[in-house]
């Protein structure tokens, strides 16, 4: 399951915030500090809402009122299933907001209609930007422009069972080849073990892109992610052909058969039960390892790297925007970059289960060891892992999970050719290029 689709199977939906529609204040009663002490109204808008979540934004923007008290923060918490909507609807009404929570699958879609504005001047004069990592950085921007700063981020690593590799003597794998030839030492049909959680069902994807991404290296456009640097989709080239014969190898040498068939919830059960030996999934599955799993039977391992020596990743995740027709950019700006101060961003990235965006929290206690520190470190190293740009900006971008379900299950079982399978795929990326073009 990817990152920006199963946010929603973390949270749950909180009701709306009362007094939604209520007004800030207007131009005359707005004053910024120092210039008389007048109190501002921030209206401020979250996407990624839940209960849990709600409560550690209202905790700090409590903080950060009583530090500023001439400013007041309203949180508006719609639904998490009709908030990017909301945000939508009231950008383009131009109702009054002053900084909302733009994603990454919709910053691009909110700088073309106009909707919000870069936010570069203010950071090259916040003195916390500079321990923002590369990833962070890259996150929040479209082309050379920052236009939201993240609150924190999701990658995805490897799982496995330590125990199983002290057992043989193994060591984690850091190369899409090493997973293959360790997954092949540590499947053993009849104990009913297998080297990998494989994913041929909703969300098989995930996979597929990560493998080509990283076999066609250096070359993959990182602003255009499905295309090379000449224009080529990634399932077309050389290095495309060699990572899906790869990719076929992992299925049929080092996962279960019925793992075709397996989406989230079974790859990852099959990984706690005890079936397969290496799971590759996003830090949401940490907490369920840790309720169903003995300490000591498993760790975490970086992303595997393609034969050039790179992992390429997505990192996901949301942050904070300032809408081009707030009446209050300065004091949007002053709460922005205090929700995104290495403190605030740490502590609330602990609570909550995510990466921060500073490469300082390296130095905190709590991510020097365990799961998470695998994810700073690859944050930190963007030399050996280089973060893409998914293809949000295609119409039909939607569509590519199912289709890559449905012809790579055939693909699987033997019912297609891989060069058809290929072809199919290059196509429907040159097709949306094409269709972007016109």
């Amino acid at each position: 399951m990817t990152t920006r689709n199963k946010v929603s199977a973390l949270v749950l939906c909180g009701a709306l915030t009362a007094g939604l529609l209520a007004g800030c204040g207007s131009k005359n009663d707005s004053t910024n500090e120092g210039n008389g002490g007048g109190q501002v109204t921030l209206r401020m808008i979250e996407s990624l809402t839940s209960p849990a979540r709600t409560e550690l934004l209202k905790a700090s923007i409590e903080k950060f009122e009583t530090a500023n008290p001439n400013i007041k923060v309203d949180l508006i918490s719609p639904p998490f299933d009709q908030a990017d909507n909301k945000i939508r609807t009231m950008l383009g009404a131009k109702e009054d907001l002053d900084v909302i929570e733009a994603r990454d699958l919709n910053v691009s879609e909110y700088v073309n209609n106009g909707f919000i504005d870069p936010l570069n001047t203010f950071a090259d004069s916040w003195s916390d930007y500079a321990s923002v990592s590369a990833i962070a950085k890259s996150l929040g921007s479209v082309g050379d422009k920052l236009y939201f700063v993240p609150n924190g981020l999701y990658e995805r690593q490897l799982f496995y069972r330590a125990d199983w590799f002290k057992e043989l003597g193994l060591t984690p794998p850091k190369t899409w080849e090493e997973l293959y030839e360790t997954g092949k030492k540590l499947t053993d049909p009849s104990k009913n073990r297998f080297g990998f959680s494989f994913r041929g069902a909703s969300g098989s994807n995930g996979t597929t892109d990560a493998i080509t991404l990283a076999y066609n290296g250096d070359n993959v456009n990182l602003e255009d992610s499905m295309f090379t640097k000449d224009g080529k989709s990634i399932y077309s080239t050389p290095e495309g052909k060699q990572a899906m014969e790869l990719y076929l190898k992992l299925y049929k040498d080092t996962s279960p058969p019925d793992s075709v068939n397996w989406g989230f919830q079974e790859q990852v059960q099959a990984f706690t039960s005890g079936v397969t030996g290496m799971l590759l999934q996003d830090p949401d599955v940490i907490q369920s390892l840790t309720e169903k799993m003995a300490e000591g039977t498993w760790a975490t391992a970086p992303l595997q790297a393609g034969p050039g020596g790179k992992a390429l990743l997505a990192a996901g995740g949301a942050g904070w925007a300032i809408p081009s027709d707030s009446k209050h950019k300065e004091e949007a700006w002053k709460l922005i970059s205090f929700l995104s101060s290495p403190a605030e961003n740490t502590e609330f990235s602990k609570k909550f289960g995510l990466i921060p965006i500073h490469t300082s929290a390296t130095e905190d206690e709590f991510f020097k060891s365990g799961p998470y520190k695998t994810l700073l470190d690859m944050s930190n190293d963007s030399a050996h892992f280089v973060n893409f740009k998914p293809p949000f900006q295609y119409p039909g971008n939607g569509q590519w999970g199912q289709l890559v379900q449905d012809s790579g299950q055939s693909l699987l079982l033997g019912q297609t050719s891989l060069d058809d399978t290929l072809k199919k795929w290059a196509d429907f990326w040159d097709k949306q290029k094409a269709e972007l073009k016109k």
